[in-house]
């Protein structure tokens, strides 16, 4: 079907790097070459386009079948990804000698224009679809795909690279059981997941964890340390605690590592070393932590974020094929849905504190901070 008269689509994936990404741009690559379109790639974000001299085969390139045959298994993304650089506010140096922000979106409109390529496929989170929907509004013909191992994206079911994160967070789990039982310890283990806690509340619930602290309830030290004594006073001496980087306080303090700049979000971190302090100052346990960090974003996709990937894909191409336009693929079981990006740009879903998730943690004795 040509009725839309599309002879060239780009694809791009941006933020953080995630398990799957590779099979949705196999995914894009064989469905568009199915009717007839080529495909290119552009390298790491929009940087392709927008610095296209830091690349010696340059910043966007032509994606073949063959390119793409055997990468749906692996980890990463063969195109580079970025979470520095927005566009739209762009970090760049004032005549002052300050750092300020300004809006280079048209540069990427105007290449668009001089390469003929009718559309955009863009892969990413909260902050590549926001950039996807000022990019439609401009004129540009785009289709969304969601992706974060966070699974913080609204609108969708689930995000590829959640189930792979989960499934190897659950295994760090169930090997810090055997060794904090040997030595009589509580492991506190912290996981990625930003402002929202769905990594620490699957992987906690899976792992078997004792306790799982979560930014969507702030939680009560006191209430956490009269758990661990309360196991310890049952004959169970040793307890795993999983900790979300987001997890919060009642007091609302926030562990960050680096604070926002021109150009990047915060960087989380820190709130497992100090919950692990704490513990062991009060509860007088010897208290270890494990930060999974970037363990969770790595390694071969599981075969339900495959799945999802390569559906993803294959729908991105079919809206673009029915006329479509700022629209994001959405998981919604058991089938694919279309979502404005209006609907999802700049919004995150958090872990509803009525679900039976949760209430399921409740009901097996986990403490969960309140």
């Amino acid at each position: 079907m040509t009725h839309h008269h599309i002879k060239r689509i780009a694809i791009c994936t941006g933020g953080g790097d995630a398990p799957g990404l590779n099979a949705v741009i196999r995914s894009v690559v064989i469905a568009a070459a199915n009717r007839g379109w080529e495909c290119y790639g552009i390298r790491d974000g929009f940087n392709g386009i927008l610095f296209p001299e830091r690349y010696v085969e340059g910043g966007v390139f032509r994606l073949t079948r063959s390119q793409v045959r055997d990468i749906g298994h692996l980890g990463g993304t063969m195109l580079g990804s970025t979470n520095k650089g927005n566009p739209l506010h762009f970090p760049t140096r004032m005549p002052d000698g300050s750092v300020g922000e300004i809006d280079r979106s048209n540069e990427i409109l105007e290449y668009f224009a001089r390469k003929e390529l009718d559309a955009l496929v863009s892969v990413g989170g909260d902050g590549s679809l926001t950039i996807a929907n000022a990019l439609h509004h401009k004129g540009l013909r785009v289709v969304g795909v969601p992706k974060t191992i966070d699974n913080d994206l609204d609108k969708t079911m689930t995000t590829f690279g959640f189930d792979t994160a989960v499934a190897f967070a659950t295994e760090c789990l169930d090997r810090l059981h055997s060794t904090a039982e040997s030595h009589q310890r509580v492991m506190v283990v912290e996981v990625m997941g930003r402002y929202a806690g769905w990594i620490a509340l699957h992987a906690g619930i899976a792992g078997n964890a004792h306790a799982i602290l979560m930014p969507e309830i702030a939680y009560d030290m006191d209430k956490l340390v009269a758990h661990i004594n309360r196991r310890d006073a049952d004959g169970q001496v040793y307890s795993v605690v999983v900790v979300a980087e987001g997890a919060s306080q009642r007091d609302g303090h926030l562990d960050v590592l680096e604070p926002a700049e021109v150009g990047h979000a915060e960087r989380l971190g820190g709130v497992g070393e100090r919950v692990a302090r704490v513990l062991q100052e009060r509860t007088g346990k010897d208290t270890r932590v494990v930060v999974l960090g970037h363990l969770l974003r790595g390694g071969s996709p599981t075969a339900f974020d495959r799945l999802a990937s390569m559906r993803f894909g294959a729908a991105a191409v079919r809206a673009l094929d029915e006329g479509l336009s700022g629209v994001m693929v959405a998981l919604a079981f058991p089938n694919v849905n279309y979502i404005a990006l209006e609907e999802v740009a700049g919004r995150m879903k958090a872990v509803p504190l009525d679900s039976d998730t949760l209430q399921t943690a409740r009901d097996l004795g986990i403490c969960v901070g309140d």
